[in-house]
């Protein structure tokens, strides 16, 4: 069996590793796989296929590294409007408790609605800002 053929068949392998475990670093690897195959189809040396597929695997991990870790940081499912929904929907708080919460009308339910911190309690309409639980944390608009 050639030694280009071998490349390939692990190159398939780590495919097929990575589509099962969805670990996107295997494909950088599989990258560099397939960078040793071609190496072995152009006649190289077995020391230069290994060393083509440790520099451009790895070299493919590193750049993957640097370009997901320049992204900042998605927002908790409690605070991301593309999980939960209530985040931005307007709620009318009509008094506030002495403990600083009120009780809304939500989608045919009772709430419990509290400020954000540092925000202080004031009557009228309020924006959703994070679901806790059951409680809505609420900015006034």
């Amino acid at each position: 069996m050639a030694e280009s053929t071998i490349w390939w068949l692990c190159t398939g392998a780590a495919i097929v590793v990575e589509l099962t475990t969805g670990t996107f670093y295997l494909l950088m690897l599989a990258i560099g796989l397939a960078a040793a195959a071609l190496a072995a189809q152009f006649g190289v040396g077995t020391v230069t296929q290994l060393l083509v597929a440790a520099v451009v695997g790895g070299g493919a991990v590193v750049a993957w590294y640097f370009v997901r870790g320049g992204r900042p940081a998605s927002a908790s499912a409690s605070t991301n409007r593309n999980v939960n929904l209530d985040i931005g929907e307007t709620v009318n708080v009509e008094s506030w408790n002495p403990d600083g919460t009120a009780t809304v009308k939500y989608r045919g339910a009772n709430w419990t609605v509290m400020n954000r911190p540092g925000n202080p309690p004031a009557i009228g309409p309020h924006r959703v800002a994070e679901v806790i639980g059951s409680r809505l944390l609420v900015d006034k608009i």
